[in-house]
């Protein structure tokens, strides 16, 4: 499935959502690996497997294989490190910070692709799966390498528009009978 028809497939209550989709794939404020890398990341983290099927295969001719591998990496890796550090960061008892984590998460560091990229697919991701510590974390890596705001906040905003495009395709499954019920 392509993007231009998961777009036909957004409901017309989420007219919005429809344009922000179609906005971002004609964006281009960040090159053409980091977009769709992100967009592959973000597409994953949301779970919905129209919209993971429709952003891979836009990507995946436009990513090597080696990016690819990464932006599924960064969701992976994130998958688990997000519980955990939301856990660690929500939790009332401190004692769990001074823990080691006990991780393994070596791809963090050897990515494949360049460091800032996989950095901002992290963060994007993050930002999807609500974990405040590895926002904070992953923007602070990215700063450090002379990441612009305007960068990070692009990548936080695809996030925003791709997660909302699996929210609306969920929202329109919904049975009459669900709906009604509530």
């Amino acid at each position: 499935m392509s993007i231009e028809a998961l777009k036909e497939q957004i409901p017309d209550f989420a007219k919005d959502v429809r344009l922000n989709v179609s906005s971002l794939v004609n964006d281009e404020a960040l090159g053409e690996q980091t977009k769709w890398g992100l967009l592959l990341a973000v597409a994953i983290a949301t779970r919905n497997p129209v919209v993971a099927a429709a952003f891979d295969a836009e990507a995946t001719p436009r990513l090597t294989p080696q990016a690819r591998d990464a932006a599924r990496a960064a969701v992976s890796i994130m998958a688990m490190n997000n519980v955990y550090y939301r856990f660690v960061h929500l939790s009332s008892n401190k004692e769990y910070g001074t823990m080691p984590a006990k991780l393994r998460m070596n791809v963090i560091g050897n990515p494949g692709v360049p460091k800032t990229d996989f950095e901002l697919w992290s963060l994007a991701v993050s930002a999807i799966n609500g974990c405040g510590m590895c926002i904070d974390a992953h923007e602070k890596v990215l700063r450090d390498h002379g990441v612009e705001s305007a960068a990070i906040q692009t990548a936080v905003r695809y996030a925003a528009i791709v997660q909302s495009a699996a929210v609306a395709l969920e929202a329109n499954a919904l049975p009459a009978s669900l709906a009604q019920a509530a």
